[in-house]
């Protein structure tokens, strides 16, 4: 059998930046929620981006949070409103 090879993901570059910023916060707001609770989404089984995986896990362990709580949260973000955004309407960033 073939040995898989890590994957580049199309939105490595502006996720990488926004993995960053994540890194560096200690208190986080709603958007910072949202944006780790996305990222977890789209990297969990990715076959590649294994930096970004890590600190995703970094951000998530530095916030005390479980990923379970950090969902349970998020979505209660959601359903109050909007957390992106203007700037952002039109583009669907979940892939």
């Amino acid at each position: 059998m073939a040995e898989k090879k890590d994957q580049r993901h199309p939105q490595y570059t502006k996720d990488r930046q926004i993995v960053n910023e994540l890194l560096t916060q200690t208190v986080p707001n709603n958007r910072s929620y949202a944006d780790l609770a996305r990222l977890i989404i789209r990297y969990k089984g990715f076959l590649g981006a294994r930096d970004i995986q890590a600190d995703l896990l970094k951000v998530l362990t530095s916030w005390g949070l479980s990923e379970e709580e950090l969902f349970v949260k998020s979505r209660q973000i959601h359903a109050i409103g909007r957390v992106y955004m203007v700037q952002d309407e039109g583009q669907d960033d979940w892939a």
